[in-house]
């Protein structure tokens, strides 16, 4: 029988006892329960006076009453300035993802546009990560989509290349890209490289911002060729500023007194919050961005904000203005902490007229839209979700919902793949690939290669969470597979010790028709349901879903083995001195059979690479 004398104590009296170990100081503290999991991270200005608040017994929302409630111990972080703090905070929020902190979810980079700065005929690309690369860049865009698009116009309106700089030397005639009018076709001598120069500068001009004067430019060069006859010459700069206009069109906002900034709006309803983001740069819109940070409801709107700003601009940096719905609770140290990343002053406005007011008013306006569309969303996942409960008789509806599918080619370039559906739909950050590693697998054997990918991802749960208390462990497996598949998994399941996590396994009917999938699970008959059942749509969708993902896993596997050649090999010889060698030799077989004075004489190889090479290639022969 247990006693209380074993219950580690939590709440106010806990909090209490840190006080007198506490000073003045600014610093991070974060609340954790009796098993040590993060509960919340906070800053303050005064440790001591922060800390103090939370050991007062009533005064506290209902979110920061359960909090302290549950407060088991503290960890304490002091730092210099407040401004650090508040650095500390967010870096931390994001890393532990705390229960009662405000979180953004489902953060990533934006892409760029690149004009290459190391070649005398410089790429246009998109760009996604750190800008290491040299030349300037563009952006950031919203989307993908929004990046391909602008770029596709501007190879249109300005001729410029895109492809690598391998391919440009290997050309010896030009490309698909020079006949549908996208590409001037540096490779091949189509153009001088000053005139090349002068379209790189008139698409720089454009993504600066210029694109007026510019317009008007070109205008007065497509009227002088008119008049001096060379209506071809004429006509491809008619075609420019049709392209150019294409892109101020499908902007939709350009406004014309924000030259620079990222425009912010929330909007909150029933317990949920939206986040809209524009970017404007140069002038132009490049794109909109809807985020859903995780909330409890009681939050108000400035805190929200703060915690979206100083999490999306944790690591990214901001554009000189930000144009905010809401103000912040801590404007003057976030304004320090934004300036102090990029050298320079930030903005940070709650604009009540003019064009900037306006801009906020759509983008708040999109929020709206985007948060009823995704609550509607929700409540729709949420009775799908509660119908597989009953169709599959199961002890709970499920919250995480994990189908696996594998693919390969008669055993080779072999791969499993997990992805995971849930209250939000298909969450594409926890999908996972599985490598077979396998090696004494029987080529094209289905049941091994499930057994070595369900192995690996539950001996993974056990160690990370074997109390089930992270939200990692899925309450439902679907499986591609009949009786057999079933089967062989349960038994698996039940080899590693988790044989009580519900399993369903989708095959098709006799005919293999769609619509007409018959569910196995262990020790129960066979069931189907019926063909306009949303239950089964919703099942379909899953399991086409895996198989989207496992196929491109596997094509992306097996695309890398193709490109692959024995310079992968060899000790020190990465991705440019590979390009080096086979532009130098045209193929690997010729690197291998080469003379080590040949070696020597390309480009970037010094002598003792040369040698190392000579050596890889001789010894194994």
């Amino acid at each position: 029988m247990s006693t209380d004398i074993t219950k580690i104590p939590t709440g106010y009296d806990v909090i209490q006892g840190y006080l007198r170990t506490l000073d003045g100081s600014p610093g991070v503290y974060r609340m954790l329960d009796s098993q040590a999991r993060v509960l919340y991270v906070g800053k303050a200005r005064s440790l001591k006076n922060r800390v103090s608040n939370y050991a007062r017994p009533s005064g506290h929302s209902a979110r920061i009453a359960t909090m302290i409630s549950h407060t088991a111990s503290m960890m304490f972080l002091t730092t210099n300035t407040e401004t650090e703090a508040l650095l500390l905070e967010q870096n931390l929020i994001k890393q532990l993802k705390p229960k009662y902190n405000v979180l953004l979810r489902d953060d990533k980079s934006f892409p760029n546009i690149l004009i290459s700065g190391d070649h005398d005929f410089p790429r246009i690309e998109k760009h996604r990560g750190a800008k290491r690369k040299k030349g300037n860049y563009y952006g950031p865009f919203a989307s993908a989509g929004a990046v391909n698009r602008t770029l596709n116009t501007l190879q249109r309106a300005f001729l410029l290349r895109n492809c690598s700089d391998s391919e440009y030397e290997g050309r010896t005639r030009p490309c698909l890209q020079y006949q549908i009018k996208r590409c001037a076709a540096p490779c091949v001598g189509k153009v001088k490289q000053e005139d090349y120069k002068q379209l790189v500068k008139d698409a720089e001009r454009f993504l600066a911002g210029k694109s007026t004067e510019m317009q008007a430019s070109l205008a007065a060069q497509m009227q002088k060729a008119s008049e001096d006859m060379e209506f071809e010459r004429a006509a491809a700069l008619r075609d420019r500023i049709k392209a150019l206009t294409q892109v101020q069109t499908s902007q939709g906002i350009n406004p014309r007194g924000v030259r620079e900034a990222d425009v912010i709006a929330l909007h909150t309803d029933g317990g949920q919050a939206c986040v809209q983001v524009f970017f404007i740069r140069a002038n132009q819109n490049w794109g909109n961005h809807d985020y859903y940070p995780r909330v409890s409801g009681d939050e108000d709107a400035s805190e929200v904000m703060q915690a979206f700003v100083g999490q999306f601009y944790s690591d990214r940096d901001p554009p000189p203005m930000l144009l905010l719905s809401h103000g912040l609770d801590d404007e003057d140290l976030v304004t320090e902490a934004l300036s102090g990343k990029i050298d320079r002053k930030v903005e940070i406005i709650v604009p009540q007229r003019g064009e900037k007011a306006e801009l906020v008013s759509g983008a708040a306006r999109n929020a709206r839209e985007s948060l009823g569309r995704k609550m509607s969303e929700t409540a729709t996942q949420g009775r799908l979700l509660r119908g597989l409960k009953e169709a599959f008789d199961l002890a709970e509806v499920p919250q995480r919902i994990e189908v696996y599918d594998n693919s390969h080619i008669q055993g080779a370039f072999a791969v499993g793949a997990m992805i995971v559906a849930g209250p939000d739909g298909f969450d594409k950050n926890q999908y996972r690939k599985f490598n077979i590693r396998g090696d004494d697998l029987t080529p094209g054997d289905d049941f091994g290669m499930m057994k070595e990918v369900l192995m690996r991802r539950f001996k993974r749960l056990l160690k990370e969470d074997p109390n089930r208390e992270l939200g990692t462990w899925p309450g439902l497996l679907l499986i591609d597979g009949g009786a057999g598949q079933v089967s062989a998994v349960r038994a698996i399941m039940d080899e590693v010790g988790v044989g009580d996590v519900p399993m369903v396994g989708v095959a098709k009917g006799v005919d293999r028709d769609h619509g007409k999938e018959e569910f196995y699970r262990t020790g129960k008959p066979v069931m189907a349901l019926q063909r306009n059942d949303p239950v089964l749509y919703f099942v379909q969708r899953m399991r086409d879903e895996a198989h989207r993902f496992a196929i491109g896993t596997h094509r992306a596997k097996r695309s890398k083995a193709i490109g692959a050649t024995p310079l992968d090999d060899v000790p020190g010889v990465g991705a440019t001195r590979k390009r080096a060698l086979l532009q130098h030799f045209g193929s690997a077989k010729a690197v291998g059979r080469a003379a080590l004075a040949d070696l020597k004489a390309v480009e970037g190889i010094s002598g003792n690479m040369a040698e190392t090479i000579y050596g890889y290639f001789n010894e194994k022969g």
